[in-house]
């Protein structure tokens, strides 16, 4: 697998990154075995977790199987902390929190240090002084290598990662982990933008639009999908549209030509987007997942890239585009 800068750190990544969202919730421990198989052979390095995920059982099992495989070293772990499950508050990045998260998630995920540690959302009630103080103690103790940030707005990531160049802290951003696929282009109007000036690599999390972009959605809604699950629906639902379906269609149609899957066009477009660094890809079972690893192969012709540009642009506007930027 072809490798890449993880932002402005001396860190090299796969080009496509492992996500372990469902696993231990809808992914058992030996379909997840199978995933970490598949993507290790596929020659990815960057795994991503939360210790939020299944209420820490995905770190769990990924610390469990990263110490079966004896791959630790072999690996760039990606954990985060910030999210707080259940209603109410539901973001916490306080020093407290944050410091209490992280050593949660070290016992485990079974390992002396993260190498990637990304503040899981803004959190409105903390000031922002004191959730970066957090991330650079957390690097002085050695406790994490490198930080990142996730579902910031542009303004919230320019002021974050300004704070810490300005020579205020000891971790400075290296990325910054968004929604982002055909779908979703909104992160393109300031945060892609932002990120490269500040030396930030994109992590798209959702890459095929929370499944939408495979296909399988396109003549039915499949009875073991999260469309089809009450408590999943609405998550699926908001890529249902005409525009949705107008992509879908755009995708399915230049996969026919190329002899690809859907899912493997998709994920082609945006792991070569500027300033991305490697999509991740959440897959359920381990078939989805190699699938998806197939995309590595695939170079879309310029004509695609441009039609596909096209039918998904997103809708852009006084201040990020137009007479005001000029160049």
């Amino acid at each position: 697998m072809e490798r890449r800068p993880l932002g402005r750190s001396g860190v090299w990544v796969g080009r496509l990154a492992l996500g372990t969202g469902t696993w231990t919730r809808g992914t058992d421990e030996y379909d997840a075995r199978d995933q970490l198989a598949a993507f290790l052979d596929a020659g990815g390095s960057l795994i991503d977790t939360a210790d939020v995920y299944a209420d820490g059982g995905a770190e769990a099992l990924l610390g469990e199987l990263l110490e079966e495989f004896e791959v630790r070293d072999e690996v760039v772990l990606s954990t985060k902390a910030g999210a707080v499950p259940g209603p109410g508050r539901r973001v916490d990045t306080s020093r407290m929190h944050l410091l209490r998260s992280l050593e949660g998630s070290l016992t485990r995920l079974r390992t002396e240090a993260i190498d990637l540690w990304t503040l899981h959302a803004w959190d409105p009630w903390t000031p922002l002084e004191e959730t970066l103080a957090a991330a650079d103690a957390a690097v002085a103790a050695g406790k994490v290598r490198y930080v990142g940030i996730s579902n910031y707005s542009g303004w919230q990531t320019a002021r974050a990662a300004t704070h810490q160049q300005a020579g205020q802290g000891r971790a400075p951003l290296v990325v910054a982990q968004m929604e982002y696929s055909l779908l979703e282009r909104g992160i393109e109007r300031e945060i892609v933008p932002a990120a490269q000036a500040l030396g930030m690599g994109i992590l798209p999390w959702s890459p095929l639009g929370r499944g939408v972009l495979t296909g399988k959605y396109r003549h039915s809604l499949p009875l073991d999908s999260r469309g089809a699950n009450p408590d999943t629906a609405g998550f699926v639902q908001a890529y249902l549209d005409d525009r949705g379906r107008r992509i879908v269609d755009a995708v399915a149609t230049a996969a026919e030509g190329l002899g690809a899957s859907p899912a493997e066009v998709a994920l082609a477009w945006l792991r070569d987007r500027p300033g991305v660094v490697a999509p991740i890809l959440g897959a359920r079972t381990a078939q989805q997942l190699v699938a998806a690893l197939a995309s590595e192969e695939l170079e879309l012709p310029e004509e695609i890239l441009a039609a596909l540009d096209d039918v998904s642009a997103p809708c852009v506007g006084y201040p990020e585009a137009g007479w005001a930027q000029r160049r």
